[in-house]
């Protein structure tokens, strides 16, 4: 179907919110009546560059407080409309949207709506134009759906519909159903945005906290259902408001919210990408930095040995059972300290999934490979971060190890070591966009957002993990633009025996993250431990923690630049990340060094 999004949703001028919506891919734009009126632009003007630009004006809103008035009211009503109406034939739209009362005025009188609505669309149609009426969720007397149709299907006039907006439909708990008994021809145009589940004024909740399809927690998707069982054929338009959208490049938001509808038309089965080869595990973690004495000793402390180095680039390879570090030390990674730069995913098609990412507009990555060097597939997450579609050891598909040749050191063989997780921050504005686009692009599951509290503010992370829990990444923002206690990136070891494994640290000479003793005064009156436990938790530095289905128990090491490790145990099925002693951790970096995030 055709893609439209309302210039609202976009940040800029006019001009740059129309360049991105078109260089994102989209059809058509709705016109925000603000963003023209703050437009040197002509209206005639904007409408050569939308024809320029491949874009066709899809609707121009919003008409408000236009029914249920006393007469003098709606006389001024339809004087302002006749106006509006001939600036849109000079704009090329031939659909308006016209926003159930809020005006005092208004009256709670369905026949006289209905009446005055009639009139307004008859003086439309002398104007070639088509008035979609929606009902807004904080309307005067007009605040669902169901109760806008009955208006509309009242006044009975050809160039009067609806307009249906999934916030308000949604955020007012409607069911979405009896959509369905609406004539299609008659639902003139659709609106969607998500939001999260908040519990606030529905009003400042549309316009701060919406965001694209597959972001929030609304079924977005099931109320599309309904729509096109009705027999709706116009396009589907994103209307969001949103406070970091308006703070943000348009261009990358304008991607994101492309991307958001490619996915909820695969998602009803109206668009067919190329399917999803989700990751099944974490082939190794891959850090940057300008000297490699720091990192190597903690590698060391941690068990790894240096087993293999990179052919024709300075980049070694350290392993540990199946948990793989990359170690890249080149000229062009010295700017920025130790950080973690990329990702290999093991996949099973990696071809397939890097074709699926390139349709799902993420930027897939070139890659200048000496002869003989094994092809590897590399796409960019939003953060920068390089995520390599590849292969270890599988049948059939080359072996990313081959570029490497061993330097005889053998590895631990120990079972149970591999990567648990990874923690990625993200840019303050991009939080939401990354989960979208690990869903959509990698296949890997959202999980409900945790806010976590840090001794300089709140932090926000959310994971994406496939089902089975082979891949795990948790995407990590502070509460603010200026929020820097979000900046460090952590890599989680996974090990049968996280005691015997914290020893071996202490004993190669690392250094645990010391944790405040409060903390296990605090745990001896949580949870019942065996004889010595607790002690031992206290001297190694770990951490503790029990869901309903297992416990978890996990320590950290100092950072290193921008990245520190975490040793973890899971047990019987835990499924969290120990956020419950994420603000102790937090606290513990800070009073290390002047720790600026984790």
């Amino acid at each position: 179907m055709r893609t439209s999004i309302a210039t609202v949703s976009l940040s800029g001028s006019l001009t740059e919110k129309l360049t991105a919506a078109s260089l994102a891919g989209f059809d058509g734009v709705e016109i925000f009546e603000n963003d023209l009126l703050a437009s040197p632009l002509t209206p005639e003007e904007v409408r050569a560059h939308c024809a320029d630009l491949g874009l066709t004006v899809d609707l121009y809103q919003p008409m408000r407080d236009m029914e249920a008035l006393p007469e003098e009211e709606f006389a001024r009503a339809l004087r302002r409309a006749r106006h509006k109406f001939e600036l849109m034939r000079r704009l090329g739209a031939d659909t308006v949207l016209v926003c159930s009362s809020v005006s005092p005025h208004a009256v709670d009188d369905d026949a006289l709506a209905a009446e005055q609505l009639n009139r307004l669309a008859g003086l439309a149609q002398d104007h070639g134009v088509r008035v979609a009426y929606e009902a807004l969720a904080w309307g005067r007397h007009i605040s669902t759906y169901d109760h806008a149709w009955r208006v509309v299907k009242s006044a009975g006039h050809p160039a009067l519909g609806t307009c249906l907006d999934s916030f308000h439909i949604l955020s007012r708990g409607s069911d979405p159903q009896g959509i369905e008994d609406i004539p299609g021809e008659k639902i003139f145009f659709l609106q969607l945005a998500d939001a999260p589940l908040l519990a606030m004024d529905v009003l400042q909740w549309s316009r701060h906290y919406r965001c694209f399809p597959g972001q929030g927690g609304f079924d977005v998707a099931g109320l599309l259902r309904h729509v096109l069982r009705a027999g709706y054929d116009g396009p589907l338009s994103l209307e969001v408001f949103n406070d970091v959208f308006r703070q943000s490049e348009a261009g990358p938001t304008a991607v994101d919210a492309q991307r958001s509808l490619l996915l909820l038309q695969e998602t009803v089965g109206l668009a067919a990408p190329p399917a999803p080869a989700a990751p099944t595990g974490v082939a190794f973690a891959e850090l940057v930095t300008p000297d490699a004495a720091p990192v190597s000793a903690v590698l060391g402390a941690l068990g790894f040995a240096r087993t293999a180095r990179h052919r024709g680039k300075p980049v070694d390879l350290w392993q540990r059972g199946d948990a793989r570090v990359l170690v890249n030390t080149g000229p062009a990674e010295r700017r920025d300290g130790t950080r973690l730069a990329a990702v290999g995913l093991e996949s099973p098609d990696p071809a397939g999934a890097a074709r699926r990412a390139e349709a799902l507009l993420a930027p897939v990555l070139p890659r200048r490979r000496a002869p003989g060097d094994a092809p590897l597939e590399a796409v960019a997450a939003p953060d920068g971060t390089e995520l390599f579609l590849c292969a270890t050891a599988r049948p059939g598909l080359p072996d990313w190890r081959a570029d490497f040749e061993d330097t005889g050191a053998p590895a631990d063989a120990e079972p149970g070591w591999r990567v648990d997780h990874l923690s990625l921050t993200q840019p303050w504005h991009q939080f939401d966009e990354a989960a979208l686009f690990h869903r959509s692009v990698l296949g890997l599951r959202p999980q409900e957002s945790v806010d976590v509290a840090d001794p300089y503010g709140l932090l926000r992370s959310r994971a994406v993990t496939t089902e089975d829990g082979g891949v795990r990444i948790v995407l990590t923002v502070g509460a603010a633009p200026t929020d820097d206690t979000a900046h460090a990136q952590h890599i989680a070891l996974a090990t049968d025996d996280v005691v015997a494994a914290a020893r071996r640290f202490r004993a190669a000479g690392g250094a645990p993250l010391p944790i405040p003793a409060n903390y296990y005064d605090d745990l001896a009156a949580r949870f019942e431990f065996a004889d010595g436990e607790l002690e031992t938790y206290r001297e190694l530095g770990i951490l503790y923690d029990r869901d309903a289905h297992g416990t978890f128990r996990h320590c950290y090491t100092h950072t290193v630049g921008r990245v520190f490790f975490e040793l973890v145990q899971r047990d019987g099925g835990y499924r969290g990340y120990g956020a419950a002693n994420a603000p102790v951790r937090l606290a513990a970096q800070h009073a290390v060094r002047g720790f600026t995030g984790g």
